[in-house]
């Protein structure tokens, strides 16, 4: 739910979800259309139906438990590296690299004296926090958490408080005088505003809503561009997150 979306919005929903769904396999007994529907606005509601697909298997294969292994972990649907190592160091008191955005910066920063950590390589990023973590699994997590939070508070992106940044007397950027970055970038992000993505959101926006299914005069009345539209409904189908009411009653489309 914290990907890509502010912790104030992710609170109060995290707490709805824990409320209604208090284990795995209370998730994975309700329809994958009421978790895309309880995801709201959180963004890329495929999580929601990832979530709900790596609940039932959490039932199916581990008896309703979330498994401590990570291997384990990344079988499930949608879980990636972060993910499950977050799972196994946070939840479990393992040893393991934890890497998000902001500890690959405070790395690149620190210890590879560049401005920006470029592109993301899961493993020479895991190698390079691998390299810095303590040997104790106690003091391995709390560093996890410190890097962590030192990226998001400390070495943020544009204009870092290297005042206060206990790292700064051997920072390998800062003592080079803080050179430009110029390795390979990111790819831009297209504005969201008319987007592909816009209009999907629409589209769920709408389905979310929506308690019968949504027409195809609603959905026509959703977004001007034929085509467009069309792609969007089209990727939502393709991805599971909307599916063909088989009602001849009320043709349309409804949630999963």
């Amino acid at each position: 739910m914290l990907q890509q979306t502010p912790v104030a919005r992710v609170v109060p929903r995290l707490e709805q979800w824990l409320d209604r769904w208090p284990t795995p396999a209370d998730l994975a007994a309700s329809p994958p259309g009421d978790a895309v529907r309880a995801w709201d606005n959180l963004g890329y509601p495929r999580r929601a139906l990832w979530l709900h697909a790596a609940a039932v298997e959490i039932t199916e294969r581990h008896g309703g438990e979330v498994p401590r292994d990570v291997d384990a972990l990344l079988a499930l649907t949608g879980i990636g590296d972060y993910t499950a190592r977050a799972v196994a160091v946070f939840s479990f008191g393992d040893r393991h690299p934890v890497v998000d955005t902001n500890t690959r910066r405070a790395i690149a920063r620190a210890v590879q004296g560049q401005g920006q950590p470029g592109p993301p390589q899961s493993r020479r990023d895991l190698a390079a926090m691998e390299a810095l973590l303590p040997d104790d699994v106690v003091e391995s997590a709390v560093f996890n958490a410190a890097m962590m939070e030192l990226g998001a508070t400390v070495c943020v992106a544009r204009s870092p408080r290297c005042d206060v940044c206990p790292l700064a007397d051997v920072c390998r950027w800062r003592a080079a005088g803080y050179p430009a970055y110029d390795g390979p970038k990111k790819p831009v992000q297209k504005a969201y505003a008319g987007s592909d993505r816009h209009v999907r959101g629409l589209i769920m926006r709408e389905l979310r809503a929506a308690h019968v299914p949504v027409s195809d005069e609603e959905i026509v009345t959703l977004w001007p561009d034929d085509l467009q539209r069309e792609r969007a409904l089209s990727g939502l189908l393709a991805d599971g997150l909307a599916v063909r009411s088989d009602d001849p009653r009320a043709p349309g489309y409804v949630l999963p």
